[in-house]
């Protein structure tokens, strides 16, 4: 039934900044807006609010969203959080709109961990098993975490840190193709290995930027997106994956490391409600905190086999011109960090094929993957072919 099949028809997003003047709370309105505008929808044609389950209601919660714009909530949703959020955000529409609970809805995500003193690294101190076990001992945040799963995968798969270094140089290349990326500063593979070592074999070019910023995305079903002000997006398929595993565990005690949760049976389940395979995919939009998190997701969604990951780099290519173009925008690394909802903007701009040097040759069929540990999302997107 066409008239149930999602599509998205409008996007939004705030330059992403370091430190933004504006409140967490004005960059989503901004965003909103912004997405709005770019469907041509007025706020009284929203009648669903959806953001992520854990960040957006203890900083901007969707009543408050929907106070400021007078959206009429006939559904309001959330659920994991982070890129997994971001990237399953259309099973919302999908049960809202196939029931009649709403007909067009709106998911925004933001954060301000660049304004924040805590940083990314507060975020970890809602789990008491990390404020017992890992913070008193100097065990405190994100780069020391997967920087045990580089320095083992190192160990188990002979990666090198040049391999590492591609991917942050590759990624670069792309942001500066992008006139709204955080990072501007062109680096070669020497550039990265100058650059400061964060938590060994980890530098500063394999971790993630910190940024203020949001971003909104307008979903419908695709019989109204056709009647909207731009060319529909189709949400082909949708998945979600997770593990039974709490963050007191993620990234440090879970029983095996060098594997993303959730990612391969989200995956799965995506391309079977799509209707494709990995090889239908013309491009990748994969959450890359860092290097070798980005390296592990091209394993584990399934381009290659585990422990592949860096032959396939150097072999496929992952840049604009490669044979699967991976984050096109620069990706968390260098274009900014909203933990991921901006790579599905970027995703639908690339299948909208009007980003001049930075556009996807022939680009049909994109793949956002969203990590949140331990969740994982997927969402795969087309073009609409009437």
């Amino acid at each position: 039934m066409s008239s149930q099949t999602v599509a998205i028809a409008g996007i939004g997003a705030t330059r992403p900044t370091r430190r933004s003047p504006k409140s967490l709370r004005a960059l989503v309105v901004e965003a909103i807006e912004a997405a709005l505008a770019d469907a041509g929808l007025e706020p009284s044609d929203i009648d669903g609010v959806v953001s992520d389950g854990l960040v957006m209601p203890t900083t901007v919660p969707r009543d408050w969203v929907a106070a400021q714009f007078g959206f009429q909530r006939r559904y309001d949703g959330g659920m994991s959080f982070g890129g997994a959020a971001s990237a399953t955000a259309p099973l919302h529409a999908q049960l809202a709109i196939s029931h009649g609970l709403a007909h067009t809805l709106v998911y925004y995500f933001g954060v301000d961990w660049g304004t924040r003193a805590s940083g990314p690294y507060g975020f970890h101190d809602l789990y008491a098993g990390k404020m017992t076990f890992e913070k008193p001992h100097g065990f405190t945040g994100q780069p020391q975490y997967f920087a045990l799963w580089a320095r083992r995968y190192m160990h188990e798969f002979g990666l090198t840190e040049a391999d590492l270094g591609q991917i942050a140089v590759t990624q670069r290349q792309s942001a500066l193709l992008h006139p709204d990326s955080q990072a501007t500063r062109p680096m070669s593979l020497g550039d990265y290995f100058a650059s400061r070592v964060v938590s060994d074999p980890l530098r500063v070019a394999d971790c993630c930027l910190i940024t203020d910023g949001a971003c909104a995305i307008v979903m419908t079903s695709l019989e109204r997106a056709r009647d909207m002000a731009q060319p529909p997006i189709r949400v082909l398929g949708t998945g979600f994956g997770s593990e039974p595993i709490s963050g007191d565990d993620v990234f440090t005690q879970a029983g095996g490391m060098m594997r993303i949760p959730g990612a391969r049976i989200a995956t799965e389940r995506a391309l079977q409600q799509a209707g494709v395979t990995l090889s239908d995919v013309d491009f990748a939009e994969l959450y890359d905190c860092f290097t070798i998190s980005c390296l592990l997701q091209i394993e584990d969604v399934g381009f290659c086999k585990r422990g592949e990951g860096a032959a396939f780099i150097r072999e496929t290519g992952i840049g604009i011109d490669g044979r699967l173009p991976i984050n096109t925008h620069g990706g968390l690394l260098s274009h900014s960090y909203l933990l991921g909802v901006e790579h599905v903007v970027e995703a639908v701009r690339q299948l909208r094929g009007n980003l001049g040097a930075r556009q996807v040759a022939n680009a049909e069929i994109g793949l956002v993957g969203g990590l949140s540990n331990p969740d994982y999302g997927v969402m795969i997107l087309g073009r609409d072919h009437r």
